[in-house]
């Protein structure tokens, strides 16, 4: 296995806009053609667009764009930029009348980072996909990942930043890479290592604690878990699926968040992944989605890695 950059799986394009002062921005993957696409969402609270086009059972055949984002549900306004930036360039689906673009939409509950009446809106979805590029994608605290932050069971003032990620990866003629905006309640965790590298600060806030032990030990209460989650990503492959396969192949992507991320899919969180296949070689879905949840892993640790302290809140970066 090669590691590579994101953008090298081929068959897209991506980019970022942010208002960093708010705490908030979105992140756009533009593809080639009419991408298939499946979903897998796993948490109790997620806020999506157009997610029912990548049932099995509806007739889209895939989608034109990808749109990761802040502002919880008040982002999903976002899209109509996406929308509009395709339209004026003669892209979406044929109806005969005019071509509609197919774009679909995941956003994480970042209200409480910056300025709550600040949102991703279309204007900056549109200035997105105008900063959409082949070139290796930012990481850190940038696009969807500006107001992204973890460990936040016992509150915000013990909680961690963090950012968007992304890992790919080749074997053989095979492509696989990931994008992540990590915005989890739990602790995050080393693929490779299992060490807990980010999340829930201990009490005087230089050293980190188990968001999950927190949670086992107050088994016996029913409170609100609700601080402002959601792990947000995509998987993508060279590799021809269709809607099915590409729905099981982010579901296999699932276990790279369970792997990195302590507790997850809780229903404070609403953790959604997307597969989407951009190109024609012939794969083993397994292998794939096996690859899938490993590189997924890998986009968590970058995510973490990449950010740098914000809002008061500080970075692994800043910890070390």
């Amino acid at each position: 296995m090669k590691e590579i950059d994101l953008l090298e799986v081929g068959g897209f394009r991506a980019g970022h806009a942010q208002d960093r002062e708010a705490g908030t921005g979105c992140t756009v993957l533009l593809f080639d053609g009419c991408a298939p696409a499946g979903v897998d969402i796993r948490g109790g609270g997620p806020a999506s667009r157009e997610t029912p086009l990548l049932d099995p059972r509806m007739d889209a055949k895939g989608i034109h764009a990808l749109l990761l984002s802040g502002g919880s549900a008040f982002g999903l306004d976002a899209a109509g930029g996406v929308m509009r930036y395709l339209e004026e360039r003669d892209i979406g689906f044929d109806t005969g009348v005019t071509k509609v673009p197919l774009v679909c939409q995941s956003c994480i509950f970042d209200l409480a980072v910056g300025r709550p009446d600040v949102r991703p809106d279309a204007a900056m979805a549109y200035r997105a996909c105008e900063n959409a590029s082949r070139e290796p994608l930012a990481n850190g605290c940038v696009g969807g990942g500006t107001g992204a932050c973890v460990g936040k069971y016992r509150g915000r003032e013990f909680a961690m930043k963090t950012g968007i990620g992304t890992w790919a990866a080749q074997v053989g003629e095979i492509r696989v890479g990931a994008v992540v905006v990590l915005n989890a309640l739990g602790d995050i965790f080393d693929i490779d290592t299992g060490k807990q590298i980010a999340g829930m600060r201990t009490e005087d806030g230089r050293g980190l604690r188990s968001s999950e032990q927190a949670l086992w030990e107050d088994a016996g209460q029913c409170r609100s878990l609700f601080t402002g989650n959601t792990t947000i990503g995509a998987v993508l492959t060279n590799g021809a699926f269709n809607k099915a396969e590409l729905g099981k192949i982010a579901a296999m992507a699932h276990n790279g968040y369970a792997r990195a991320i302590r507790p997850v899919h809780t229903t404070a969180d609403g953790d959604s992944i997307y597969a989407l296949s951009v190109g024609t070689q012939t794969a083993d879905l397994n292998a794939v989605g096996s690859l899938a949840a490993y590189v997924m892993g890998k986009a968590i640790s970058r995510a973490v890695q990449a950010a740098e302290p914000m809002f008061g809140l500080p970075s692994a970066s800043s910890l070390d």
